[in-house]
């Protein structure tokens, strides 16, 4: 856990260098006072966490600190509290208990937002709690991304179900699903497309995946995780919106804060679209994925 959290510093890098800088630069007198305040706040939405976010954490740090004498150690120890006020209800433990097996985990999500790796590392995680896996690939236009997922399927010894490119992806899965029950699997991933570019095309493809999941297991999606590329800022947090739009979402997988992202749109997602953060990706490496902390994210956001 201490090395994940040294390499989640590296990761935020961009934020954790530029808003404690950007503090340290508006923070020319003892007290705080309203400019100050306004100043801390543009800061703030630099760093991807939009308007609202801003204004919260400005709020509730300007009502403790306002004509008061702070540190410049005072307004980052403070500001990181108030954000993980934002982030703590988005902190919950991703649990698999299905009432009879697989587990079935649909994976959504832009396409190049790091999906199929996000299986790939997830799925390791899970087979070292014991748990027997099978990955189904159902992003059946994009033949690279079937041999992306069969390439973690060798690497973790995981079964992959495939069909032939371009065939129809509900049916696939339900073949799919049928033999993970013949073989006894405890959870199975599906991978999906994630052309956002035909909205209503997308949406009628996950409803037909969901309906046919459901005549093989009636309690099934039991979660639908939808991946999120920290580095295209504001982008993320459309894409979050406009998923919820098209299906129901039941938690996020935070990929690619890795020094590119800002960080802060993490914050953004988390007051408008408020949804359990279960993972973030740090790295490129399979270890490179751990559950998210609204304490530890916080902190190294300003620094600390």
């Amino acid at each position: 856990m201490t090395d994940f959290f040294h390499r989640l510093k590296q990761g935020l890098q961009k934020s954790s260098s530029k808003i404690p800088a950007g503090i340290g630069s508006v923070f020319t007198k003892q007290k705080i006072d309203s400019q100050t305040l306004d100043e801390l706040s543009d800061i703030l939405i630099s760093a991807d966490m939009g308007v609202k976010a801003a204004t919260e954490i400005i709020t509730a740090f300007g009502k403790r600190r306002l004509d008061k004498d702070s540190s410049l150690d005072d307004i980052k120890t403070g500001l990181a509290a108030d954000i993980e006020n934002i982030l703590s209800p988005c902190e919950k433990e991703f649990i698999t208990t299905p009432k009879e097996k697989p587990y079935i985990i649909l994976m959504i999500g832009v396409n190049g937002t790091g999906k199929t790796t996000t299986i790939g590392k997830l799925a390791a995680k899970l087979q070292k709690q014991g748990k027997k896996i099978s990955f189904i690939a159902g992003d059946t236009f994009r033949a690279a991304a079937v041999e992306q997922l069969k390439v973690w399927g060798d690497r973790n010894h995981i079964r992959v179900y495939a069909g032939t490119p371009g065939c129809d992806a509900a049916g696939l899965c339900y073949d799919g699903i049928a033999e993970a029950r013949k073989q006894g699997d405890d959870i199975v991933f599906i991978d999906t497309a994630g052309r956002l570019q035909n909205k209503t095309g997308l949406m009628d493809e996950l409803k037909k995946i969901t309906h046919v999941i459901k005549k093989i297991i009636p309690d099934a999606p039991h979660q639908t995780l939808l991946t999120i590329d920290a580095s295209t800022g504001q982008n993320a947090l459309d894409q979050v919106k406009t998923f919820r739009e098209i299906c129901p979402v039941d938690g996020l997988v935070v990929t690619k804060l890795d020094g590119s992202a800002k960080g802060g749109i993490l914050v953004a997602i988390a007051k408008e679209s408020p949804l359990p953060v279960y993972f973030i990706g740090v790295g490129e490496s399979i270890d490179d994925l751990d559950s998210f902390s609204a304490h530890a994210y916080a902190r190294n956001l300003l620094g600390l």
